[in-house]
Parts: structure tokens; sequence; C-alpha cells
């Protein structure tokens, strides 16, 4: 069971990460390389945001 839920979580990130550039490939493309010139700090932040707040989903709904 818990081999099928971590599947499952990887298809539904590998299936909202995909929507973006199937959508919008050029507005894509331009946040792409707007975050590409980003400071290495700003990059940090914004991982460690998602992450937390992943965490806090993944404890609130288990």
């Amino acid at each position: 069971m818990t081999l099928q839920l971590f599947m499952l979580a990887v298809a539904l990130v590998l299936i909202l990460e995909g929507v973006g550039p199937l959508l919008f490939p050029n507005k894509w493309r331009r946040y792409l390389n707007e975050l590409s010139n980003q400071n290495q700090q700003v990059l940090r932040q914004i991982g460690g945001s998602l992450v937390t707040a992943g965490l806090v989903i993944l404890i609130i709904f288990s």
C-alpha cells in the first residue's frame, strides 16, 4: 500500500508539473528564464517555502 501511495503522489506531481508547459509554453519559458536569473538566496527561500508547504499539507491530510 505504501509503494502504491508513493507512486500515486509521484504521478500527481508529474501531472501538475506538466500542465504549465502543456497549456502555456511561451509563458512557461519566460517564467523559467526569469526564475533562472534570480539570486541563489531567493531560490533557496522559494524551495524552502515549497518544501514547508508540502510537509504541512502532508501532515494535515495524513
